[in-house]
């Protein structure tokens, strides 16, 4: 059962960082219209639109040359997908399965959700990050209104284990109780990270309470860096573990940045509550921005030279209910890259010190105490219940 497996390094490939969907839509689509053999796609929100119907024309033209095209869509992020664009793919030919479609009688269990984002072609590229295929990420006829976030084209040995979380998983929606998976009996070992070496990389997922291996990986990074942690989240309401090695490492000091999201963004209640954690991280020299733009719905970190971008939050709803998927790296000009977005991120942002937060608005205090407070109480019922 992949629940309880954790992935090695490999090594010997190659990354590149794309950002916006300017930039991976039209790289992606290439890729799909270039394949041979297969097309493997992973997605939890896709919504009837110009994005959407470019990929099914994509998928569609695909499967009509022989090529074998699978779909794993999550059951809630897919609502918006209409009749039509499902019925022109299955009647292409293309396998179109569904994580855990809503049903009244599975109650808190319609909460477990398919948030993974990655797309396998052939078996020897893949593409992984935090985008849905929705006109929020990239609208063809608006190259200028789209959400922020970033894709990696992937290539080498490394696509091979992207296959296999995705074969695994799309077996197992077939299965009664998909989220009931066995709890491991110990937790899963990380394997330590490579002495600094170009085109190192593995495959770091979680699924739900079974399996966290992208919050371990990521705690034990927290825990031994030495120069920066800049980490990037659209919705900020880390654990507390995550929230205390912030703060030791730059009372430490360690470079640490956080780059969150703006009142651009589609949940303002969940940015109210995560505002709750800022005084006791600034008093503790973290650093904290908010992307002015557009909304940010970037998730990615990066401490010292290791990285790690891909679909999950870094927060307890993600880390209790979904599936998610990351790719962690160590590799010098990837690294690069990602230092750079963040810089160019950082430079369009506005920082957030002590003062200013003290001198906030009293309507801004109040919303940030009644959604800290119900998110307290919320997850605390879970953890009961649990």
């Amino acid at each position: 059962m992949l629940a309880g497996k954790v992935f090695p390094w490999r090594e010997g490939n190659q990354f590149q960082l794309l950002v916006d969907g300017p930039q991976f839509f039209p790289r992606m689509l290439a890729s799909i219209n270039a394949a041979q053999h297969r097309v493997d796609v992973e997605l939890y929100l896709v919504e009837d639109g110009a994005c959407a119907d470019q990929l099914t024309d994509a998928l569609i033209a695909a499967a009509n040359r022989g090529v074998r095209v699978r779909c794993l869509f999550d059951g809630f992020g897919c609502l918006k997908l209409g009749q039509k664009a499902r019925q022109r793919l299955t009647d292409a030919g293309v396998d179109l399965r569904q994580y855990n479609p809503l049903r009244l009688r599975l109650k808190f269990r319609n909460l477990h959700r398919d948030h993974r984002k990655l797309i396998v072609v052939d078996g020897s590229c893949c593409f992984v990050g935090g985008t849905g295929a929705t006109d929020e990420f990239w609208n063809p006829s608006n190259a200028y209104e789209h959400w922020h976030e970033a894709m990696v084209e992937i290539s080498g040995p490394l696509v091979a284990d992207w296959q296999r979380l995705f074969d695994v998983q799309w077996a197992l929606c077939l299965k009664n109780r998909i989220w009931q998976l066995p709890l491991p009996q110990r937790l899963p070992r990380v394997p330590a990270n490579p002495t600094f070496d170009d085109g190192m990389g593995r495959v770091a997922y979680s699924a739900a309470r079974q399996h966290r291996d992208i919050l371990h990986s990521l705690l034990r990074n927290l825990q031994r860096a030495e120069r920066r942690i800049w980490l990037a989240t659209p919705y900020f309401l880390p654990t507390g573990r995550v929230r205390r090695e912030l703060m030791r490492a730059a009372r430490r000091g360690v470079d640490v940045r956080l780059l969150l999201t703006s009142r651009n963004t589609d949940h303002p209640s969940v940015r109210y509550a995560g505002q709750r954690y800022y005084p006791r991280l600034l008093r503790a020299g973290v650093r904290i921005h908010e992307y002015q733009p557009h909304f940010l719905h970037l998730k990615m970190a990066l401490v010292d030279d290791w990285v790690s971008v891909g679909s999950c939050n870094f927060d307890h709803w993600n880390l209790r209910w979904n599936l998610e998927a990351n790719l962690e790296a160590v590799d010098r000009q990837f690294s690069e890259s990602v230092a750079s977005s963040f810089e160019t991120d950082f430079s369009h942002s506005f920082e957030i010190d002590l003062e200013q937060w003290h001198a906030r608005p009293l309507s801004q205090r109040v919303y940030q105490r009644l959604w800290g407070l119900l998110d307290r109480l919320v997850i605390n019922i879970f953890n009961r219940s649990g």
